[in-house]
């Protein structure tokens, strides 16, 4: 009889525990929704708040995101709510699993309470474009990487407690009241910094002299690199002892403040006669700013952004691909802060950093020869072939009449361009050719699977180093899919041409065939570290087919590799072959080129005739050639 006892004791322990993990659960969440219920309550709001007790909080509350078990808030995003007033404490600070925090662009003011930066999970706070003031409360909670506090009114000095947050990669603190020095922030992770425009005063630290001019601009008595060199003339500024007005012994009279009165009144009719028609007349355009912020003119105005054609009756209309994990809108990417990759044949590239740390690439095309309509039907089948993993996905698009943007992954290895042809100087880690080849395959692997896929007549249309991104460990990855069908014609200047097929130079007209030659030159490329475009200075276009054959034709086939290279000798048969394949592709008779599949065929054959022995001494030579590890 002991036996059943003991198991039944084991069982009502268990229920107990279950029922106890559900009410500390059920606790947590429904403490999360009481403490936002009291934000929402004291906090005034334009935009509407759908939070009620009579919805779940996890899957319909606006702007807030649970974890994946759906027990805790870790989320709330409410940029440009239309949010005033001040923060109550123990509100949004009693959310103790709170990761992201973005009330950016809003009309928040008073002081930030000091449970909310101190939220020890918190990782990402976005707090820009409000009016807080008062000093930045502490502590900070360690696990920051991102902190924005510019466009603000924050004062006082800079704490010291920054260098505990030894995650942080991006601290924004320009445009407040900010004084004193700048700490000394010892913090390896930090990429982007700026304290410009505030009233910083003293000598920029040794720490923080990497960082550009931008970051320390606006601040009078600041100096050091990458300012002007500090000199003990300079006047020690004290923030202690605010310059302020005199005030007159003499009052004004009434006549003179009545006077300064109405002529006050009657400027503020004028000016707000002035606003309406400038905003009629703004309407009838149906044209919006690029981002909607409560920031006075001149603060925050970017140059040459993407979306400054955006049109206002299409706001949101963000067309997501099917499978896109994104959930932002266009307003929110119109809001991001945005920095320009590079002009390419296309168009535009930006880098754009949405609230929550996420990173897209936009892409600004230009010379776009085709409809609405038909434009839709092309995204959508670029979008259906390009679900490959050697091809960088394409997460969404926007057409109007006068803008036309293409949002894609965000690639952080970069280009093959930047990374063979980058800094070539010393404590340079060269681009070993396991990497090379790797590379070489994953590209053609891409290229073959859009003409397989696209159809015979379907091409890339633009294949070049710079359109080769890398992921993380180096595979190559085809990015553009699809642009070069929409354009009026294909690019014709000098910096563009080294890789087209001679035929599409006479023609302009694009083929599979001249795909191949592309990605052909791109393998030269590869083997010569020599880019096929004007050296400085200089117009004319190296023809690296050309000169390629031309000293395989003299038989010094070594001289063709690039240096870094030939520190693999064992590897020497392996670049002979791949140079035959790369020589193949760019046959100037089109219909004698290998197809893509083949070429894919040709560099896996390459690979497997390699024996262990000479890639394991590929692999000895490569580390020693360099003690810094590739990024």
């Amino acid at each position: 009889m002991k036996k059943p006892i003991k198991l039944h004791y084991l069982a009502i322990t268990a229920i107990i525990f279950l029922l106890y993990n559900l009410q500390v659960t059920t606790a947590d969440l429904s403490s999360d929704a009481e403490a936002l219920l009291q934000f929402a309550s004291t906090v005034p709001h334009v935009r509407k708040l759908n939070w009620n007790s009579t919805i779940p909080i996890c899957t319909s509350w606006v702007g807030i995101t649970c974890n994946d078990e759906g027990t805790r808030v870790i989320a709330i995003h409410l940029p440009g709510h239309g949010l005033f007033g001040q923060i109550p404490p123990n509100s949004i600070g009693k959310l103790d699993a709170l990761r992201i925090l973005s009330l950016r662009s809003n009309f928040l003011n008073g002081s930030l309470p000091s449970d909310i930066p101190s939220i020890p999970t918190l990782q990402f706070l976005y707090l820009q474009n409000n009016n807080f003031t008062g000093d930045i409360p502490t502590p900070l909670s360690v696990k920051l990487s991102i902190l924005d506090l510019s466009f603000n009114s924050f004062s006082g000095n800079l704490p010291q407690t920054l260098n505990n947050l030894t995650r942080l990669t991006s601290l924004n603190l320009q445009y407040n009241f900010f004084s004193g020095p700048v700490p000394k922030l010892n913090l390896t992770r930090l990429r982007l910094l700026n304290v410009s425009h505030n009233s910083l005063n003293g000598s920029i630290p040794s720490s923080l002299q990497k960082f550009p001019v931008s970051s320390f601009s606006g601040n009078s008595f600041l100096c050091g690199t990458p300012l002007s060199e500090c000199s003990y003339l300079t006047p020690q500024y004290s923030p202690s002892l605010p310059v302020r007005p005199k005030k007159h012994n003499k009052k004004l009279r009434i006549g003179a403040i009545l006077g300064i009165a109405v002529g006050g009144f009657l400027l503020l009719i004028l000016l707000a006669i002035f606003l309406f028609c400038f905003l009629k007349k703004k309407d009838r355009d149906s044209v919006s700013e690029l981002t909607i912020k409560a920031v006075p003119p001149g603060k925050n105005e970017k140059s040459d952004d993407f979306g400054s054609g955006v049109q206002a009756a299409e706001k949101n209309k963000l067309v997501f691909f099917e499978g896109s994990s994104y959930n932002f809108d266009l307003e929110d990417l119109l809001r991001a802060s945005a920095e320009v990759l590079g002009k390419g044949s296309y168009g535009t590239t930006y880098k754009a950093i949405l609230d929550e740390g996420t990173t897209v690439v936009v892409k600004r095309v230009r010379e776009v020869g085709v409809a609405k309509k038909e434009f839709d039907q092309h995204m959508e089948f670029v979008g259906r072939i390009g679900r490959h993993p050697n091809i960088v996905p394409l997460c969404a698009y926007y057409f109007s009449k006068d803008e036309k943007l293409l949002v894609y992954e965000y690639m952080i290895t970069g280009s093959l361009s930047a990374v063979l042809h980058g800094y070539r100087g010393l404590g340079r880690t060269p681009l070993d050719w396991e990497t090379r080849v790797k590379i070489s395959l994953g590209a053609a692997k891409g290229i073959s699977h859009i003409h397989t896929e696209g159809g015979a007549r379907f091409t890339h249309g633009n294949i070049k180093a710079s359109n080769i991104l890398l992921t993380t460990d180096f595979n190559g990855c085809v990015s553009d899919l699809g642009l070069a069908p929409l354009m009026n014609f294909p690019p014709t200047k000098p910096r563009y041409i080294g890789y087209y097929a001679p035929e599409v130079l006479e023609s302009r007209k694009l083929t599979q065939e001249s795909d191949v030659y592309s990605f052909g030159v791109l393998l030269l490329e590869l083997l010569t570290g020599k880019p096929p475009l004007p050296s400085s200075g200089h117009d004319e276009v190296v023809d690296l087919p050309r000169w390629v054959r031309s000293v395989v034709r003299e038989e010094w086939t070594a001289e063709v590799f690039d240096e870094e290279l030939m520190r693999y000798p064992h590897v020497e048969e392996e670049m002979v072959q791949m140079l035959q394949i790369g020589l193949a592709c760019v046959t100037k008779v089109p219909d004698m080129r290998p197809s893509m599949d083949d070429v894919v065929k040709m560099i896996v054959d390459l690979r497997s005739s390699d024996s262990s022995e000479h890639r394991a001494s590929s692999d000895d030579n490569r580390s020693k050639g360099s003690n810094v590890q590739t990024p």
